[in-house]
């Protein structure tokens, strides 16, 4: 007899952009292939990240769902029913809808990442997560921190386990500067750059940002003078492209938008900012970190640790420009305080925050669906 592999199913809306996208499109490239039998499946579209994703597990678009399909998903169940997994592993964003489907299409076993949420976190987004809770077999929060919110709504805070995100250390090392993105965004060789990477979405907290850097080019008395580069787009770039001309930082201040190359981009950042309202664990600083980059970032989520007791001098409080400012201020120019910190992160994110460590706990999970599931050959 052949034990027959295990068949997961991913649900997520879409691969688009944003660290979660960039998790869930790791997981699947590196799920090991002779045990497990990887499907993905996107309630709106594949997106960015999904590109050669087909190399390693066969993707579906779910057909068009009614607005009524809250209440009874009849289709995706069907959809799912036809795929026929063992385990579904549910994502941020389809918690009820998908949960709910997977289990009127009778799958045996179900996992839920939840990858952060907002602060505050509303009651109704916790009421609905709370019932489709008791359709878990197990729930994985991506921080301590989320995993003690988690605890005060879910139906059975003893299904919660941690699993923190990871990073490819080897992809994102430290490197030397490159001139040709510093040419492309026309930034001169020697000039301080302050680098951010996430969407540009209200609980990124980019507006906190921008005002900081506005307070930070007004006391700065080293020359030259530091870019701010903030790469990624959401539905705030035009309010925080206005917010920056009325500030009077046009040439200070770079908008790039999505892109492919992180690890080169980094290589041109001298230290790397988030201003964060909330945080899971954040794959964008974890990246950063990995690639020798010295955070400073805001006190919210999981990043106190990532950052750790050696870095705890690099968190600022959230919504607070002046602090951030401080903050950015002390790091641009201490630089043998920065040098030293940019080694420290990246010794921590080898040391704690592995991919293959993360990719082997989410394996270990799926393992707990054999025997409830299809029957082997």
């Amino acid at each position: 007899m052949t034990e027959q592999r295990i068949r997961v199913l991913h649900v997520l809306n879409n691969l688009n952009y944003g660290g979660m996208e960039r998790i869930v499109g790791e997981l699947v490239r590196r799920t090991d292939p002779e045990r497990f039998e990887v499907h993905l499946l996107a309630l709106g579209f594949i997106g960015h990240f999904g590109e050669g994703l087909d190399e390693f597990a066969t993707l579906h678009v779910a057909e068009r769902l009614p607005r009524w399909s809250m209440l009874y998903p009849r289709i995706l169940a069907r959809q799912i029913a036809a795929i026929g997994p063992d385990v579904t592993h549910l994502h941020s964003g389809v918690f009820y809808k998908a949960s709910l489907a997977a289990k009127i299409a009778g799958v045996p076993h179900q996992i839920y990442t939840d990858h952060g949420r907002e602060n505050p976190d509303p009651l109704l987004h916790r009421l609905i997560d709370s019932r489709a809770s008791r359709r878990m077999d197990v729930i994985v929060s991506v921080s301590d921190q989320l995993a003690k919110h988690l605890a005060t709504f879910v139906h059975d805070p003893s299904r919660i386990c941690v699993i923190r995100n990871g990073v490819d250390t080897e992809r994102y090392a430290p490197q030397a500067d490159d001139a040709d993105f510093r040419s492309e965004i026309g930034v001169a060789p020697g000039v301080p750059i302050v680098g951010s990477i996430g969407r540009l979405q209200p609980i990124k907290g980019y507006e906190v940002m921008v005002r900081a850097f506005s307070r930070l080019l007004a006391t700065y008395k080293a020359t030259p003078a530091p870019v701010l580069v903030l790469v990624g787009d959401g539905s705030e770039r035009a309010t925080l492209e206005r917010s920056v001309s009325e500030l009077g930082m046009g040439d200070s201040v770079r908008f790039v938008g999505w892109r492919s190359d992180i690890e080169r981009i980094t290589r041109a950042f001298t230290l790397f900012s988030m201003s964060s309202h909330s945080e899971g664990t954040s794959v964008s600083l974890l990246e950063a970190m990995s690639a020798g980059l010295c955070p400073v970032v805001t006190n919210v989520g999981g990043n106190a640790a990532v950052l750790g007791a050696e870095l705890q001098h690099r968190l600022v409080p959230p919504a607070n420009p002046d602090a951030l400012a401080a903050a950015l201020s002390q790091a641009l120019l201490d630089t043998s305080a920065r040098e030293c910190d940019s080694v420290t992160a990246r010794r921590r994110v080898i040391q704690d925050f592995s991919l293959d460590s993360m990719v082997h706990s989410y394996e270990s999970l799926y393992s707990q669906a054999r025997g409830t599931g299809r029957s082997t050959t």
